[in-house]
């Protein structure tokens, strides 16, 4: 019997890799993504002080469409940097959780930079 690779496994032993290298501030937080098969979530979170600033995602009442494709991303992505400009964060650390920056991640990132925010 063969045995399959765990993905999600891989994918959180990268993303503690990653973490390990980068971490968000007041100034410049990290903007964390999480993709699931149904939605996608964005986060601006300060390490230093343990908070989530800013948070946006699919699920949110606000948001229209599907949450599982290219098109809910990057409305996420814009969301998201539409609510962290207008609490006066411009820089932010990308954190792609461990994820290829392709598909879902690279729209959601796209459409962050798209409502100002920088990284």
């Amino acid at each position: 019997m063969v045995k399959q690779p765990d993905k999600n496994k891989a994918r959180l032993k990268r993303h503690r890799r990653v973490r390990g290298k980068i971490s968000g501030t007041a100034s410049c937080p990290r903007l964390n993504v999480f993709r699931s098969s149904k939605h996608i979530y964005a986060q601006l979170i300060d390490d230093v002080a343990g908070k989530t600033l800013v948070a946006a995602s699919s699920m949110d009442k606000d948001f229209e469409g599907q949450g599982g494709d290219k098109d809910a991303a990057k409305k996420v992505g814009q969301l998201v940097g539409k609510k962290a400009v207008e609490q006066g964060i411009e820089t932010v650390v990308f954190d792609r959780g461990g994820y290829l920056y392709h598909g879902r991640v690279k729209e959601l990132a796209d459409g962050a930079r798209e409502s100002g925010l920088k990284f």
